[in-house]
């Protein structure tokens, strides 16, 4: 019993170590990237998908967290739109399900700053200097006020644009 009592342990030990090494790297390896059905998107951004070229019909699970817009050539356009998971199911004509991927909408990737007075939350663009960026989450008077002057430039850009257009 004494011969095989240190091979015992030695057993033990081995899978003691084995055990401890895989729980350390199961979160590294769960987030290394997403799985191959999944595409990933971040938040206000958008991603090309190639489809089979027969789809004519595509339902989004969620539309608050991805938007898809169908292009010709079977090309899908996937914008991020708010935080979380959602799916997508493509169909051709005959209503036979030809793709059905997960969608995975995450956070911006610049540089961003978030400054919060009380409750209220700001986000802030820092690449390379710091400017207003409207992130979900943001306070509404925060968001209101920098959807407004978003808003007005673009009435200003449209109207500058429609009036070189027609004096041309």
């Amino acid at each position: 019993m004494s011969i095989s009592s240190p091979r015992r342990r030695a057993r033990a030990s081995f899978k003691l170590r084995s055990l401890a090494i895989g729980m350390l790297l199961w979160p590294i390896a769960a987030a290394a990237g997403p799985m191959a059905d999944t595409i990933a998107v971040n938040v206000d951004q958008a991603k090309l998908v190639k489809l089979p070229t027969r789809v004519s019909t595509i339902v989004v699970g969620n539309p608050l967290i991805a938007d898809v817009t169908l292009q010709t050539g079977g090309i899908l356009v996937v914008t991020g739109k708010g935080y979380g998971a959602t799916n997508f199911i493509a169909m051709d004509r005959s209503g036979e399900v030809l793709v059905d991927r997960v969608i995975q909408v995450e956070g911006p990737t610049d540089q961003l700053v978030t400054v919060y007075r009380g409750v209220e939350r700001e986000s802030y663009s820092c690449m390379p200097t710091c400017q207003r960026r409207i992130t979900l989450g943001d306070g509404e008077n925060y968001f209101k006020s920098a959807m407004d002057q978003a808003g007005s430039l673009n009435s200003q850009a449209t109207g500058n644009a429609a009036a070189a257009a027609k004096t041309n």
